[in-house]
Order: C-alpha cells, then sequence, then structure tokens
C-alpha cells in the first residue's frame, strides 16, 4: 500500500462514518446540544430563536435521524425529536480506538529513534 492510498474503513469506523459526516455540519450540531440539553423537543421549540426555518431543522433532523443520533415520536398532532446516545457512544469508541493507535504507533517511533 503506498503512502497515499488509505486503509478501507472497517467494523465500528465504517458504521461511524455517518455519524461524524451529520456532527460535521454547524446547525446539526447545535440541534444535537439542544436535545442533549432539553430533553425530547418539537421543531417549533427547535427554531426557536434560530435563523433555521421549520423546513430547514426538519431536513437537518432527518439527516441526524438516518445516521441514528435522534428519534422522533408522534405525540398527538406533535412530533417530538429526542437524541439517541447511542450511535454517538459507538462512534467515540472508534475514535478512542484510532487514539489507541496512534499512541501505540507513537511509542514504537520513539523507541526506534531512542535506540
Amino acid at each position: 500500500m503506498s503512502p497515499r492510498t488509505k486503509p478501507p474503513l472497517q467494523g465500528s469506523l465504517q458504521r461511524s462514518a455517518p455519524v461524524f459526516a451529520a456532527l460535521g455540519d454547524e446547525a446539526r450540531l447545535r440541534l444535537v446540544a439542544l436535545l442533549c440539553a432539553g430533553g425530547a423537543m418539537s421543531i417549533a421549540q427547535l427554531t426557536e430563536g434560530s435563523q433555521i426555518t421549520r423546513q430547514g431543522v426538519t431536513k437537518h433532523l432527518l439527516v441526524l435521524a438516518d445516521a441514528g443520533l435522534v428519534n422522533d415520536v408522534k405525540i398527538g398532532r406533535e412530533r417530538m425529536w429526542e437524541f439517541a446516545p447511542s450511535r454517538l457512544e459507538e462512534a467515540r469508541r472508534s475514535l478512542d480506538h484510532v487514539a489507541r493507535q496512534w499512541d501505540d504507533a507513537l511509542l514504537s517511533l520513539k523507541r526506534m529513534v531512542e535506540t
């Protein structure tokens, strides 16, 4: 494998890619933060104090739902959205694994340089 070739994503890293992509947008990250702090919320509550329209918030919520980060529950005529932490936890574990690999690689480099 050449230095420019990236190794294929495997396992949990591959499953976590949609989570990272969804959180890469500032508006979606803001929505996740609101849902984490306030519990289940309606679209009207999520658009309050924001420049984003209800339609825009809905589109962002659907991206987050596709990534497994939020769930919606219909209560009467209103749809409530809530944060689903399991996918974010899985993504965090993936990053921890990558961090350990970097730590191991740096330790190997240090040992090689010091000998």
